[in-house]
């Protein structure tokens, strides 16, 4: 493991680390073994370095990388990985901001990342994070990564996964992953926590229709935000009608019910009591081995996932298939041609190469 490789990244100040700042800087590579010991011993330069190599699409990048997380495996699991996602204006930022702070100040290391399949086309709004988690920014104890701009949610996936691995073997006890985007990444993300917490406004009525069923299937909590002074009561009544809800939905798990927790991040109000609730959801999975079997089967998922746009990707890169994508898609925008016929087509010309 003596070579050196890697795209370079910028010792710098704080918690927040932004993979993008580092694009110019002047490559300083390391050994795998460096990247590995330094992810060991907690060197914030190291893990950023790492994490920019883990999300590197460069195929020797990729094959060092591999490298690096099969030496560091034996490292990683043992965080609280901890999934948070909830509708707009919801205050997810201050709810982690706060949640965070609580968290280092009872002597826990927290890091916390963010899945966002909007970030090729915005950047994402988890690029604020300076300025939105102000306290969990400068915190010695946190780690703030925004997720890598990608063209496929698989992409910005894969890297937080791997970035969760290299985070608990840089010694994190808690991962939090925040959603950013909307709509499948709420899925996603719940793929590859130990707790999906759903966080929500007042105002049940409205936000239950304007929330989908899926999303409430897979909250192993939720939270109504914002109950402070005059909203108190409204957040209690809404958390009434989600507990409904919620009975009607059912559970996925035979021994774990959700609860439904009213709190506010500005006053730092039922934040406790919704991290006692997620410890007791790990002690209890752990207690009926449903922890290890959800863990086991997202890794089993991940794989196919990572498979699926391996496939994709090199499917696209093929010069017999490239040649033909344009005029097929436009024939099936118009249909002229049926999609499963210019699948059959297209996977004709991967598979025989003309």
């Amino acid at each position: 493991m003596g070579r050196r490789h890697g795209p370079a990244v910028r010792p710098r100040a704080g918690g927040v680390d932004h993979p993008h700042r580092y694009a110019a800087v002047v490559a300083l590579t390391l050994s795998p073994d460096e990247y590995v010991d330094g992810v060991r011993a907690g060197d914030r330069t190291v893990l950023a370095r790492t994490i920019t190599l883990l999300e590197s699409s460069n195929p020797e990048h990729r094959e060092v990388a591999g490298e690096v997380l099969r030496a560091l495996l034996p490292d990683a699991g043992g965080s609280h990985r901890v999934g948070i996602t909830g509708v707009p204006g919801v205050g997810k930022s201050t709810f982690i901001d706060q949640l965070g702070v609580n968290l280092t100040a009872d002597g826990l290391r927290v890091a916390v990342l963010a899945v966002d399949p909007t970030s090729s086309r915005t950047g994402g709004s988890i690029l604020g994070d300076k300025t939105r988690m102000e306290r969990l920014a400068v915190d010695p104890a946190a780690f703030i990564r925004p997720s890598p701009a990608g063209e496929t949610l698989g992409g910005v996936t894969r890297a937080t996964r791997e970035t969760i691995l290299v985070c608990e073997a840089a010694g994190f006890d808690v991962v939090l992953v925040e959603t950013v985007g909307v709509g499948q990444s709420e899925t996603v993300v719940a793929g590859m926590v130990d707790c999906f917490v759903v966080l929500m406004l007042s105002g049940a009525g409205d936000d239950l229709q304007g929330i989908k069923k899926g999303v409430l299937e897979l909250a192993d909590l939720v939270a109504i935000n914002k109950a402070d002074g005059d909203n108190v009561a409204r957040a209690e009544l809404a958390a009434a009608e989600y507990r409904t809800a919620l009975h009607l939905v059912g559970s996925a798990s035979p021994t774990w019910t959700t609860p439904v927790l009213t709190c506010s991040a500005t006053t730092n109000t039922g934040l406790e009591e919704l991290w006692t609730q997620v410890r007791i959801h790990r002690e209890r999975t752990t207690a009926t081995g449903e922890f290890a079997a959800r863990r086991s089967t997202q890794q089993v998922a991940w794989m196919w996932s990572m498979l699926d746009d391996r496939l994709r990707s090199s499917l696209r890169a093929d010069p017999a298939v490239r040649g033909l994508l344009d005029e097929v898609e436009r024939d099936v925008a118009a249909g002229v041609v049926p999609a499963t016929v210019a699948v059959d087509e297209l996977w004709r010309r991967y598979r025989d190469g003309s």
